[in-house]
């Protein structure tokens, strides 16, 4: 096999990283007791035998002391311990992953209970020995996959100890578990000839335990999904580890996803122990295209079961403390280690994501609050649409301080409700945002109708804050029981991409100049049926209120617009010439050089194991001044219609959004379910028929983007398993194609059960910023990109819709957006950068996602340009 080297003269000779990354690392130093610590940055400088001697040599082992004390226990525990049980108590280590929660759910779901999950720098080795061996709180041990090398402190924590001393433990290690593993018997960790991220292979094992009922061999329909750049050279196997799988090879590359998948050298997958119950596997079976991989995890709970079982010990005698004999419950384990749990400066712990539900009512303010509504039977369709109703109630003044949430594209029931409104009614305010320049907290402002402007300092952040506004609000079911939607009322706006740091990103990098989130608290407002035409006016009060004039008065309104039975034909314009943002005038962040050379370092990043997919964007800019932007947005509707569009003006900040997204962050519905729409994969729509559908196979089975998608699948099934039902997370449409007026687009749909104990925000939380912007593992991919981007990414990337009064949500992604700030429109774009990235290509993808809007942008101020001079041309 002919493997690079891990710690080859590049890399010893200087570090890969930029100047400025890693300097926000949150992660604590590790115990004297585990690890030595070293900087990630010297580490790669060293030699392969001194980065080998810092997590071998006396002080990264326990002290002798310890040791001794260790053997101690472990012969009490051999001698008092059965672990045939109806439930088996998983340890899950997360190494800083984006794929973890994947293996949560399915471990809950197997092991009839779910595991604690505890990051690799949460605990010591003495608190870990303790819960392993004093309180005997678990039966086995899994290590999650994560980002970086084994031979690297700051990315494997407390991992390598619990391998050298949990001998007498189930251990099971994924991906960097699996590698670790070899690394701390001896083994080498090298470069793969190739990094595989997000693509298929075809596997043969030597038919031991932990692949008990799984067939072997090409054909033989096992197939897995792997994420690696790194690999255990097998060349290097100590006679203490034996190899139990190997891809396939055969020499051919076969790239259709639905078929078959690539194969191109034998490279080793799967190792075990000789005499401890300690197994690895390289790929990933918690991924949804690996086959065979719950029957994995099925097999490891066998083996843990059969481990204990051999002690001879009855099960009715062992002692069952300090974790959960009863399913679906709290563990009691989490509370008695809470302070192992707690956050870390505000970054929230995977394992105390429900604890951000405990929200007390006793001592909170509960205001109740009444809807009223009225319907009118397709209304829509008699006055020209949704554009009509929009212009005639909320498009006068510049239409300040309004919102459309607009389904302007509605085929293949994509989307189906449109809301709009704008100032209204006395319970309306406009909240505004903006981080300190501190990590945590920041300036909050609420305006109220009246005008009225109060300030205060949130040292918990934005996100806490709205979780307890919208638990403070109650409205009774039966107020919008017959509404065919879910939105009754609450706050309408945008989060931006900085807000990341309260979702668990170390910092950021950039500071926008724009508010990181506005939002209006809507009582009034207008929403359509786009499936028949139906308009319903909704109101919002106070619960003793009896007034009713807005309905009332909109209602007139509405009806004397359809008497008129003038509908207003759309405007047909004349395509401008297709050209560059930058042949329109448009100043880029980057240089079409700079873009690129980004790309090839994120290729370095990946090909080194620090993340499988990083989704580089940059931003394009022009100053705008004479353009209306109510008529720039619908414009941009008109020539690109999209089910998740959005318009938001707040005038206060001098700030208009102008979004015609096609992409859905992360719906919550009445009936508790999560939904995720991710889109990865772009390519142009053909000129002809016959091309446009040539084009649209072309993505359908390309093996790049097919890599990509299943990468930000993988990383949303992750991030809905925080805070959904053991088992309910699935994927009912994985990589459908989706065509819209300028692209074809790779789609696919994540769905979940909410768990009753998380909030809503909360839900938000656990998957902002989407992953489909960021690139996976997200908190890694996070910290890469903010080092590569030049500014912020502002409001772009962050999302759009609202938050209702009765547990609601539904947001989207902020991409294929015009933002308009202090006369300014800028444009943000990106793609996903993989290992079967191509520099060049990725520049231009990055292009074509910003024509639409540049060409209307263009159109809007040529227009501008041809009224102004007909006005001065117009006789007095």
């Amino acid at each position: 096999m002919s493997f690079s080297l891990w710690c080859s003269s590049s890399l010893e000779t200087k570090s890969p990283y930029p100047e400025g990354f890693r300097n926000n690392r949150t992660k604590a130093p590790l115990p004297k007791a585990s690890v030595k610590p070293v900087r990630k940055d010297e580490f790669h400088k060293c030699s392969f035998d001194a980065q080998r001697a810092i997590v071998a040599s006396p002080s990264y082992l326990a002290s002798e002391e310890l040791q001794e004390a260790s053997m101690s226990k472990k012969k009490g525990r051999e001698m008092n311990t059965n672990r045939r049980s109806e439930y088996v108590r998983t340890l899950l280590i997360d190494n800083y992953d984006s794929y973890t929660f994947n293996i949560y759910q399915e471990l809950s779901v197997i092991n009839k209970v779910p595991p604690v999950v505890v990051r690799n720098d949460e605990w010591t080795w003495e608190e870990a020995y303790y819960y392993l061996y004093e309180e005997r709180a678990f039966d086995n041990i899994v290590i999650s996959p994560g980002p970086g090398s084994p031979m690297c402190a700051a990315d494997i924590g407390l991992c390598l100890h619990l391998l050298l001393e949990c001998r007498d433990i189930p251990i099971l290690g994924v991906c960097l578990g699996h590698q670790a593993l070899g690394y701390v018997h001896g083994a080498q960790i090298v470069h793969a000839t190739q990094p595989v991220h997000g693509r298929l292979s075809e596997i043969e094992h030597d038919g031991s335990r932990l692949f008990d009922n799984i067939p072997s061999g090409r054909n033989s329909g096992f197939k897995v999904v792997r994420y690696h750049s790194l690999v255990v050279d097998e060349d290097t196997l100590p006679k203490e580890l034996v190899p139990t799988a190997w891809t396939c090879s055969d020499g051919s590359s076969l790239r259709c996803f639905e078929e078959n998948c690539v194969q191109s050298e034998k490279v080793l997958m799967g190792v075990r122990h000789v005499s401890r119950p300690h197994y690895g596997l390289q790929f990933h079976p918690e991924s949804v295209a690996t086959n065979y991989g719950r029957q994995m995890f099925m097999n490891f709970r066998d083996l843990t079961d059969d481990y204990w079982q051999g002690w001879g010990a009855s099960s009715s005698n062992r002692k069952l403390n300090a974790c959960m004999q009863v399913p679906q419950t709290v563990h009691p384990l989490r509370s008695l280690i809470r302070s192992s749990f707690v956050n870390k400066g505000n970054c929230v712990s995977h394992s105390s994501i429900s604890n951000l539900y405990d929200v007390s009512r006793r001592n909170m303010r509960v205001q109740h609050l009444k809807l009223r509504w009225k319907k009118l039977d397709s209304l829509a369709n008699k006055v020209g649409g949704a554009r009509n109703i929009f212009s005639k109630l909320f498009g006068k003044c510049n239409a300040d301080e309004t919102f459309w949430l607009d389904s302007s594209s509605i085929e293949k029931g994509r989307a189906r409700f449109s809301f709009m409104g704008k100032k209204g009614g006395s319970l309306w305010k406009q909240l505004t945002f903006k981080l300190s320049d501190q990590r945590n907290g920041g300036q909050l402002s609420i305006a109220n109708a009246e005008g009225n402007v109060t300030s205060m300092y949130l040292e918990n952040g934005f996100l806490d804050f709205l979780d307890k506004e919208l638990e403070s609000i109650h409205c009774d079911g039966e107020d919008y029981q017959g509404l065919p939607f879910d939105f009754c009322g609450g706050y309408i706006g945008y989060i931006g991409y900085n807000l990341k740091v309260e979702c668990g990103s170390a910092s950021n990098g950039h500071k926008s100049s724009a508010p990181d989130a506005c939002l209006f608290f809507v009582d009034n407002f207008v929403a359509i049926d786009h499936n028949n035409g139906d308009v319903y006016i909704l109101s919002l009060c106070d619960k003793s209120s009896t007034e009713q004039s807005w309905i009332d008065d909109v209602q007139l309104k509405l009806l004397n617009l359809e008497s008129s039975a003038t509908k207003i034909s759309k405007e047909r314009h004349t395509g401008s010439p297709v050209f560059s943002p930058l042949e329109a005038g448009f100043i880029s962040e980057k240089s079409r050089d700079q873009y690129i050379q980004d790309v090839e370092k994120c290729l370095r990043y990946i090909k080194d194991g620090e993340s499988y997919e990083l989704c580089l964007t940059t931003q394009m800019r022009k100053n705008i001044d004479e353009i209306n932007p109510l008529n720039l947005y619908l414009r941009l509707r008109e020539e690109n219609p999209a089910p998740y569009a959005a318009w938001l003006n707040f005038p206060k900040e001098n700030l208009c959004i102008c979004c015609s997204s096609p992409e859905r962050f992360l719906q919550l519905d009445r009936d508790g379910i999560l939904e995720a729409k991710p889109i990865k994969g772009t390519i142009s729509r053909g000129s002809t028929p016959e091309r446009d559908e040539q084009l649209k196979l072309q993505l359908q089975y390309s093996e790049k983007d097919q890599a990509e998608n299943l990468m930000i699948v993988d990383l949303l099934r992750n991030d809905l398993g925080q805070v959904c039902d053991a088992g309910s997370v699935h994927v009912p449409n994985l990589m459908d194609v989706e065509s819209y007026a300028t692209v074809h687009t790779m789609v696919s749909t994540i769905r979940g059960k909410k768990r009753e104990d998380v909030s809503p925000v909360n839900c938000v939380r656990s998957a902002f910023p989407g992953g489909s912007m960021t690139g996976a593992p997200k908190l890694r991919s996070m910290e890469i990109l903010d080092s590569l981007e030049s500014c912020s990414r502002g409001i772009y990337s962050g999302s759009i819709g609202y938050f209702s009064i009765n547990r609601t949500f539904d947001l989207n992604i902020v991409i294929r957006t015009v933002v308009i700030h202090n006369g300014e429109a800028s444009i943000g774009a990106g793609g996903a950068i993989v290992a079967l990235s191509k520099p060049e290509d990725e520049y231009e993808e990055m292009i074509l996602k910003t024509r639409a809007s540049t060409r209307t942008i263009v159109e809007c101020q040529t227009d501008s340009v041809s009224s102004e001079i007909a006005m001065h041309e117009t006789p007095k």
